[in-house]
């Protein structure tokens, strides 16, 4: 994969915001620096950086031109939410120039099915060592996975939609099966 030392940055910012933010919407602004930011880095953030990194991978495999951009005034908004316990974020976006629509559906497909393969990792490793980061590394993917199947512009949902119906209802079915088996965790 080719970057650039801004995409890098904007890349590491977002990451950073993202498990603050989940940090701090969980336990408190104290405690998120203390202790959660780690864990919401290793969970929530690697959720994060592999669904747009599955993103840029796949559009660069097409030969598009394919850059992440953290949208900071999202960023800023989410982390001034979770002081009152609210996770709403929109961390930024891999833009794409260069590929199909069916092209764009694949590509939009990855992020999620990322997620949902980071979940299932998860769930793997709680199944042989139960604990709570794993726990949580599996519930927060899941729901990532689900949450950006939304079939509405700007999730990735609906880019798969309008590339291939049967696509969007099998992944979506996944999600929602991980999502539901998430809650009982």
């Amino acid at each position: 994969m080719r970057f650039s030392w801004i995409e890098i940055w904007e890349i590491l910012k977002a990451w950073v915001v993202v498990s603050l933010v989940f940090g701090i919407a969980t336990v408190g602004l104290k405690s998120a620096l203390l202790v959660a930011f780690p864990v919401m880095f290793l969970t929530a953030g690697v959720g994060f950086l592999f669904h747009e990194l599955a993103h840029k991978f796949l559009a660069q495999k097409y030969h598009c031109w394919a850059e992440f951009r953290a949208n900071n005034g999202a960023l800023l908004v989410g982390l001034l939410l979770s002081f009152l316990g609210f996770v709403l974020l929109a961390p930024g976006g891999v833009y794409i120039r260069g590929a199909s629509e069916k092209q764009h559906g694949v590509i939009a497909f990855s992020g999620p099915l990322m997620n949902l393969l980071v979940a299932l990792a998860f769930l793997g490793l709680n199944f042989w060592f139960s604990s709570v980061f794993f726990s949580y590394g599996f519930r927060i993917n899941a729901l990532l996975g689900a949450f950006n199947l939304i079939p509405v512009p700007p999730f990735d949902g609906f880019s798969v939609w309008r590339w291939s119906k049967p696509a969007y209802f099998l992944i979506a079915a996944v999600a929602i099966v991980l999502f539901v088996l998430s809650g009982a965790l």
